[in-house]
């Protein structure tokens, strides 16, 4: 049996959360899948009635379980997020940006995975008030979490084109990214058949939206890789379609890159395909670390289950250039699992 933390967050948070328990329940009837999803108060609402944003019982059961599918979070996403990915060790945050089929991307060619270290960097919270009004934030970056971030992208870049990417701004920061990157070069001597090059952040930016085909994995620190990663996320045609992992030694959370979206919360419109594409992945990694293809199967036909929704074009939400309603999209899917 499986346990998984469902943290439903705020704004469109439940809808799209929902929307995933949806598609969920139909693959664990047709695969036989042995999962308990238990629902964790986490987030604003968390806040205002607790005074935290991650109360005492629901960090116990988040602990407990065996991976954490949330939603997205408002005001309190740092609280929420910096708090699991630390508390847990999730030190690697990978997310696939890539082009699908019936969506209107800015840029077809992109495919590409971004790999952020997911636990230092100004990420720290480390901020402080000076004399005569300073506030000055540190930034961390060490050795271990710099080549332990460094392998996962070469490892991910073998299984695609073998090709990986460090993107930072050394030639300012020469301390801090100066480590970032000669940590990926050293790791890269472990790694004889995948190739590196490197690009400034600024560097970067401008190629992700001209010419994202020259990129395959990206590895980067926390901040640039949140930044990059919600563009490409545009460039692919929808920051509603990215999903995300956050990935340690044992233990992983799954959610989508979005925010709440409270502008269009309770309209019954936003897209929930990176929620639902979030827990196929997360379906997959449970089949993959523990070797059953039943769940890796599972995940892979929500996967296609999306596509075929997306390529056929006759289920749409808004911001795909459709009209249906959220519910509409995913009961779409769920009908081609």
């Amino acid at each position: 049996m499986y346990r998984v933390a469902i943290i439903e967050g705020d704004g469109i948070g439940p809808e799209v959360v929902n929307a995933a328990l949806h598609v969920l329940n139909k693959v664990v009837a047709r695969y036989a899948l042995n999962i308990e999803f238990i629902k964790v108060e986490a987030g604003d609402a968390a806040v205002k009635k607790y005074g935290v944003a991650v109360p005492e019982d629901s960090w116990r059961i988040i602990k407990s379980c065996d991976v954490i599918l949330k939603g997205p979070v408002g005001e309190s996403a740092g609280d929420v997020v910096v708090k699991i990915r630390r508390g847990l060790d999730l030190y690697a945050n990978i997310r696939p940006s890539k082009a699908f089929p019936g969506v209107k991307a800015l840029n077809p060619n992109i495919d590409l995975v971004i790999v952020r270290e997911n636990t230092e960097d100004v990420y720290v919270r480390a901020e402080y008030i000076l004399p005569n009004d300073v506030s000055i934030a540190i930034r961390v970056i060490s050795k271990k979490a710099s080549q332990r971030i460094a392998r996962k992208a070469f490892e991910i870049a073998r299984n695609r084109r073998k090709k990986v990417t460090v993107v930072h701004k050394a030639n300012v920061l020469t301390i801090t990214d100066g480590l970032f990157r000669s940590m990926t070069y050293e790791v890269k001597k472990e790694y004889p058949d995948v190739d590196i090059d490197e690009m400034y952040i600024d560097a970067a930016v401008m190629d992700i939206v001209r010419k994202p085909e020259r990129f395959d994995v990206i590895v980067t620190t926390n901040l640039y890789g949140d930044i990059l990663s919600d563009l490409a996320a545009y460039v692919s045609g929808s920051i509603g379609l990215a999903s995300s992992a956050n990935i340690g030694d044992e233990k992983a959370m799954f959610e989508p890159i979005h925010g709440a979206a409270f502008d269009i919360a309770g309209k019954g419109i936003a897209n929930p395909t990176a929620m639902i594409l979030s827990a196929a992945w997360m379906l997959k990694w449970l089949g993959e670390k523990s070797h059953s293809e039943r769940y890796v199967e599972a995940g892979k036909s929500i996967e296609r289950a999306v596509e075929i929704t997306l390529a056929e074009g006759k289920k749409l939400t808004p911001d795909l250039g459709g009209n249906a309603t959220t519910i509409e999209f995913t009961e779409a899917i769920a009908s081609k699992i």
